[in-house]
């Protein structure tokens, strides 16, 4: 019985390693908290189960971008320096820049032949983001043609999964739609894409809003632990709580979320049953807090000291042959399909 066991394990172990995973991010500058614990974290994960396609976004990034397009290059290496120092292993996962892949732009164009413009304008992105970012001009083909170029990264590699949080189904439901009209022209090829869908972290901003390096209320990955702290003394806690003997409530406290992502059970505990019985101060939760932190972020900061540039671009480098390799495959049946080879 042992031995059934321990082989269906193995069959299982094998079935979920061939289960293919795309994801990607835009590089427009450095990460901070909320990144790690909103999506690199589940990617971390995702490498030990799945085999993961991790790429730099740089085409994405220059849909918005695309007046100064120099500055989408000098922020490549720094993303993928976050990467890696967070966990994301290239000897796992194949990490590659999505503009080393030219395919891509060819099964771009391909799938943009048969994708109605009626779907990528009811795109909420689209809408949104034009009423939202008024400083730049996007009405751009390239912006409005955004999910069709993620469709092409989705499906170039025959992934089966893509993790998604609850609010991005939409658009994986547009590139299920754009696959789906591609099949019934030309033949069943592509997999219709399904949704992983990936737990949302509560990380907010020092100030309580949303973390956002535009806000200027981040902490990055790659600080110091002695720029981290003036910036955690300064942060916003409890607001009903003005004296210290005033009793707290952790549920609405800023600084609380934090100790749940950073802090064992055990202090959460403790910080919970200071706070509401008013014998911890803010003050004793911060430096609990500032512990744990340097912690968590002094591993990370050594994985990344050892990245110089050579390391770096060998590992991208390395990314791109093995992506390249897939996606020239990919496009021999494609072409062969659309009567283009």
């Amino acid at each position: 019985m042992n031995k059934d066991n321990n082989t269906n394990n193995e069959l299982t172990s094998l079935k979920k390693l061939e289960t293919k995973i795309v994801s990607g991010m835009r590089p427009t500058g450095a990460l901070h908290l909320g990144h790690y614990f909103g999506v690199l974290k589940n990617w971390v994960e995702m490498q030990e189960k799945y085999k993961c396609y991790f790429f730099v976004a740089d085409w994405h990034a220059l849909t918005s971008e695309y007046e100064n397009p120099k500055r989408i290059k000098t922020f490549v290496p720094e993303l993928v320096k976050d990467w890696i120092a967070s966990g994301l292993d290239p000897e796992k996962s194949v990490i590659y820049r999505q503009s080393d892949i030219k395919e891509i732009a060819e099964l771009h164009l391909l799938l943009s032949m048969s994708t109605p413009v009626s779907w990528v304008e009811r795109c909420p992105t689209y809408k949104e983001q034009q009423q939202q970012i008024t400083g730049k001009d996007l009405a751009t083909y390239g912006f409005l043609g955004y999910p069709v170029l993620m469709t092409a990264d989705i499906i170039m590699f025959r992934s089966k999964l893509v993790p998604v949080g609850q609010d991005q189904l939409p658009h994986l439901e547009l590139s299920r739609e754009i696959c789906r009209r591609f099949n019934n022209f030309y033949g069943e090829f592509f997999l219709e894409p399904e949704a992983l869908l990936t737990k949302a972290a509560k990380c907010p901003g020092l100030d309580g809003r949303k973390m956002s390096k535009s806000y200027g209320n981040s902490i990055m990955l790659s600080e110091s632990l002695s720029d981290v702290e003036p910036k955690i003394k300064g942060m916003l806690t409890d607001s009903k709580r003005i004296r210290r003997t005033d009793v707290g409530d952790p549920d609405t406290c800023n600084l609380f979320p934090y100790h749940e992502l950073l802090s064992s059970q055990q202090e959460q505990t403790e910080i919970r049953q200071g706070c509401t019985s008013a014998a911890l101060g803010c003050v004793d939760c911060k430096k609990i807090l500032l512990k744990n932190l340097g912690a968590f972020l002094e591993p990370m900061q050594e994985r990344r000291a050892k990245l110089n540039d050579k390391v770096l671009y060998e590992i991208i480098e390395a990314g791109n042959q093995k992506a390249r390799i897939e996606a020239q495959k990919t496009m021999e049946q494609v072409r062969k399909l659309v009567g283009m080879n």
